[in-house]
């Protein structure tokens, strides 16, 4: 029988080890389906680990991948893809807030032949204003890098081995898994859920750590900032020419060219954008510094398995 593995990253979830294990293990045997759960402890300050350890000790099909330190979501989900030893892998939030019932149903699907089975989101759950129009942003700018619809996109996946396989040969250090399990292809299909409530525990993610992951996986992923310097510089250089025209009609007619508060003006906005350019410049020069440097996605000081 073909065997599922999930990958479930994990920081600071002390509170949901046991329970996620418990639910999705109780699914996946009353459907008969085989499997192995692949906990990714990403370097968590609580006794994550701790809990990931004594699991895996009383059940074989818990595998507990350990970080030297915190390396983020996307590393531990590179990590747990690439110790996944399942014919099919599903990632998965550790939260609970993917319905893990729908694990049969994506599974059901690649046996019928689908090598990408795609978890849309229905419905975004409880969050603020704020993170729904910068994810509503954010999403817009993915959409138009990978030319596929991610506006309900999420990491709750299942993918073929094949797949899995084609992914991690990648060699690009900051990986937006994402948008890359929709970029690399194969046949694909989606299935629709409601982003569930949390039970245990609070959401690790803050406004400015969104702000920060949003960043690096736009500049990891697309060049639309870049375009933003070159549009930027089109629009100043017709109003120069604009501007320009009227002095020379100005000085030609005898008047005198008038405005020192239009040229301040003109300082301060003129320098505001070279200054925001060199900065999108200079995150894309750091992004570049970063993949020269080939250091490794994460680094594993512990793997257990009974």
């Amino acid at each position: 029988m073909s065997m599922m593995s999930v990958v479930l990253p994990s920081y600071n979830e002390e509170g949901m080890i046991k329970k996620a294990a418990s639910v999705i293990q109780n699914i996946l045997t009353e459907a008969a389906i085989e499997y192995e759960l692949v906990f990714v402890d990403d370097g968590s300050k609580d006794k994550t680990w701790e809990l990931i350890e004594k699991t895996s000790k009383e059940n074989p099909h818990i595998v507990g991948v350990h970080f030297s330190r915190n390396f983020g979501k996307e590393a531990a989900i590179f990590a747990g893809l690439a110790t996944a030893g399942g014919d099919c892998c599903v990632v998965m939030d550790c939260d609970l807030q993917h319905p893990p019932e729908l694990l049969v149903d994506m599974y059901r699907l690649w046996e019928q032949g689908y090598e990408v089975v795609e978890g849309v989101k229905r419905s975004r759950g409880k969050e603020s204003v704020l993170h729904r129009m910068s994810a509503g942003m954010f999403y817009k700018i993915m959409s138009r890098a990978v030319k596929i619809d991610m506006t309900r996109a999420s990491d709750f996946k299942l993918m073929d081995r094949k797949a899995v396989d084609t992914l991690l040969e990648l060699q690009e250090r900051n990986s937006f898994f994402r948008a890359l399990s929709s970029w690399i292809g194969y046949r694909s299909t989606q299935i629709e859920f409601d982003v569930q409530e949390r039970t245990v525990g609070v959401s690790k993610w803050s406004v400015g750590s969104l702000f920060r992951y949003a960043m690096t996986n736009i500049v990891a992923f697309s060049s639309v900032p870049m375009q933003f310097v070159t549009a930027a510089g089109g629009i100043m250089l017709l109003f120069a020419i604009i501007l320009g025209i009227q002095t020379l009609v100005k000085y030609f007619s005898g008047s005198a060219v008038e405005g020192f508060t239009t040229v301040i003006l003109l300082i301060l906005l003129i320098g505001s954008l070279t200054m925001i350019s060199l900065g999108i410049i200079g995150y894309y020069i750091a992004r570049i510094y970063e993949e020269v440097k080939r250091r490794p996605k994460y680094i594993i000081s512990k793997i257990v398995r009974k």
